[in-house]
């Protein structure tokens, strides 16, 4: 896995919560050390997405992202290295986008908040916020949801239909949402992006060793011995990768 660890926060629509499951990690995250998937106290930084008719910018000055009622004021309050609002439209994303990353990726993890800011850079961890009826979800909240390791159910709201492609997305059923979100779902929360983090990590390191689609057992258990995981789970990983494991002596995939 790469770093800084990207996150990304979007939604079923406007106002389901965003900012306020993006404060609340940086609050659990900044008062309580070590967090997996990181090994010590993380710096985390966010990107707060604003999509505008015309003009582009990267606003990093604290003057203006501190202003009463800002979410970028209610992310650095609650505890955000840096922060920058990333104002463009969609057509300028490719030009915003990857600076504003590059200038916080000293950071270990960037949190981005924003449906399309999301689509465009594609995090490590995607989480998608719904709540309603998934019969009037919009086009782009359709295809974001595609991409979703984590769906937050929020209130009574009922599990949208999604692709086969995406049956292994996790759910977590939150029962209200204010700016009091209560600890344990975020404990939750974070335990499920450390599982996620930890396969997309082990994925990672199998496609870039694996030739031809194939890998050498030896290859396979070094892996599983330098993650300290069951060799039964770099086994799954490699079937879902269609990666075949080689040579295998000891019956261990």
């Amino acid at each position: 896995m790469k770093y800084p660890l990207t996150i990304g926060i979007g939604g079923s629509h406007s106002g389901t919560g965003k900012t306020t499951i993006a404060a609340a990690l940086l609050k659990y995250l900044a008062t309580h050390s070590p967090i997996h998937p990181f090994t010590h106290s993380p710096k985390i930084g966010a990107i707060k997405y604003t999509k505008t008719a015309f003009y582009s910018s990267i606003t990093d000055d604290k003057t203006i992202l501190r202003q009463e009622d800002k979410d970028t004021r209610r992310l650095l309050d609650a505890g955000a290295e840096e922060v920058l609002w990333v104002q463009s439209p969609e057509s300028g994303l490719e030009e915003t986008l990857p600076m504003a990353v590059e200038r916080l990726s000293h950071l270990d993890g960037i949190i981005i908040e924003g449906n399309s800011a999301i689509e465009f850079l594609k995090p490590d961890i995607v989480i998608f916020l719904f709540r309603g009826s998934g019969k009037n979800l919009k086009p782009s909240a359709r295809k974001l949801l595609k991409q979703a390791d984590i769906m937050l159910i929020l209130g009574d709201a009922e599990q949208p239909a999604r692709s086969k492609a995406r049956s292994q997305i996790r759910n977590l059923k939150f029962s209200g949402l204010d700016k009091a979100v209560k600890e344990r779902n975020i404990e939750e929360l974070i335990s499920y992006m450390g599982a996620i983090a930890n396969k997309k990590r082990l994925e990672d390191i199998l496609k870039s060793k694996a030739i031809d689609n194939k890998i050498p057992c030896g290859s396979a258990r070094q892996i599983a011995e330098d993650l300290g995981i069951p060799y039964t789970e770099v086994g799954k990983a490699a079937d879902g990768l269609k990666i075949k494991i080689t040579n295998c002596e000891l019956g261990c995939f």
